[in-house]
This record gives C-alpha cells, structure tokens and sequence, in this order.
C-alpha cells in the first residue's frame, strides 16, 4: 500500500536515517543532498511510504520547486525489500501526482558508482535522461543530474 507518508512515525523516520546515513557513507564531504526529517516536513515536499503488511518498505518525496517543476527527492528502498518492484511502483505514484499537479518536468540529483546503480537503472528505465544541473546542484565527478519531461 502506498500512502503518504506520516513523518511522525518511527519506521518512516528510521528509513529516513537509513538513507541518510547510507549516503553519507558513499559520498564526499558536501556531496549528500539528502533532506533530513526537517528538510521533508517542509510544506513544499511530499512524502510518500510503501506499507507491505506491518512495515515500511520504501519512501520517496517530491519537492516542488516551481509551478511547472518537481524535484524527486529521498527515494529508498528497505535492504529487506529490494528487487520487488516495490520502487518502480513508488516511481510511478510520484510521477502520476506531478502530473496532476501540472508538473511539466522533473528532475533529480544522484550519485555514481555501485550504491546509485540500481537506482540510476530504474531513472533510465522510465525515461529519464541525463541532463544539466538544476536548483543548486553543480555536477561534478560524483554526482548527476536526471529529467523527465511530463508535458
């Protein structure tokens, strides 16, 4: 069941804390982007979960940046629940809301190497593509930026 997330909850926090966590571990000082509880409570940010019986599987955020553009944000996947399709279906419910929404294009900010290859394949997958940097992003060796085009 995917429903917005309750960022009260302590599943959703600790996944939250996972993901930072994580994150920090693999990227060079400066270069995790990953909004912290504070950062997906902000009014501008939605926050989805992914209930599978009695746990949280997965999380993923969007943020709106302009009237016409969305950020994808904080998108993890359980260790315990990997390779279920649960984040393709999560990828979906974000991108059918920007759509309602009048999103005409989204973006997001990753990593390179192992840990982001998963991800990076499920972005390219469903269309996006690399492109510039957006927002406050600076590409650089480490990191990226995705698109998708809605409108």
């Amino acid at each position: 069941m995917i429903v917005i997330a309750d960022l009260a909850d302590t599943q959703v926090q600790a996944l939250i804390g996972y993901h930072q966590g994580d994150l920090q571990t693999v990227s060079p000082p400066g270069h995790s982007f990953a909004l912290d509880l504070s950062g997906l409570a902000d009014p501008a940010v939605t926050v989805w979960a992914v209930w599978v019986d009695d746990r949280v599987a997965a999380i993923g955020a969007l943020k709106r940046l302009s009237p016409n553009h969305a950020e994808l944000k904080s998108m993890r996947t359980h260790p315990d629940f990997l390779r279920r399709g649960i984040a393709a279906r999560l990828l979906e419910t974000i991108i059918d809301h920007a759509r309602s929404e009048g999103i005409a294009r989204l973006s997001l900010e990753t990593g390179t190497g192992p840990l982001f290859e998963p991800a990076l394949a499920l972005y390219s997958k469903r269309g996006f593509a690399n492109g510039d940097a957006f927002g406050d992003y600076t590409l650089t060796d480490f990191n990226q930026c995705l698109h998708l085009e809605l409108a």
